[in-house]
């Protein structure tokens, strides 16, 4: 009679503190943990010259100065010859590779300037290409390829 009563006293205990050992919270709160967000990365890619910053936003920023700097002062050292003047915005799509390197996908322009400026693209290709040295953008510490899309201002008169 003892043993049934001892018996009947752990197969309740058992019975009820399975509870504390539920699998599916634990693979639940393992599951959120894996769902990752490919919209966005961590830390944006950054030139050297930006590797002080701390805040995301202050990196960005150097990010995107340095990068328009860079194009226009390249931009500048030609001469384009038009008959009519210009006042556009084109706009260049970038892809930063894992590796820290750039290219242009492609160079969104209207058709005015495409005839009045036509080898535009080979010299953003270049001054793109003349980068200096990149640090790819990370996601969970890993090195990820972005894509960025860039509106450069043409005046020429």
């Amino acid at each position: 009679m003892r043993f049934q009563v001892i018996s009947l006293f752990l197969l309740i205990l058992v019975g009820t503190s399975c509870e504390f050992f539920d699998l599916k919270k634990k693979s639940e709160l393992q599951e959120i943990e894996t769902i990752i967000d490919f919209s966005s990365v961590d830390a944006s890619p950054t030139f050297e010259a930006c590797s002080h910053f701390i805040e995301k936003e202050e990196k960005n920023n150097c990010f995107r100065n340095t990068l328009y700097t860079h194009i226009s002062i390249s931009l500048a050292k030609h001469r384009f010859e038009v008959k009519k003047p210009i006042e556009e915005v084109i706009k260049v799509e970038l892809l930063i590779d894992r590796k820290g390197n750039a290219s242009v996908l492609r160079i969104i322009s209207s058709q005015f300037i495409k005839e009045s400026i036509q080898h535009l693209d080979s010299l953003v290709k270049v001054s793109v290409a003349n980068l200096p040295t990149l640090f790819p953008a990370t996601k969970r510490g890993i090195p990820v390829t972005t894509q960025y899309q860039i509106p450069i201002q043409i005046s020429v008169n």
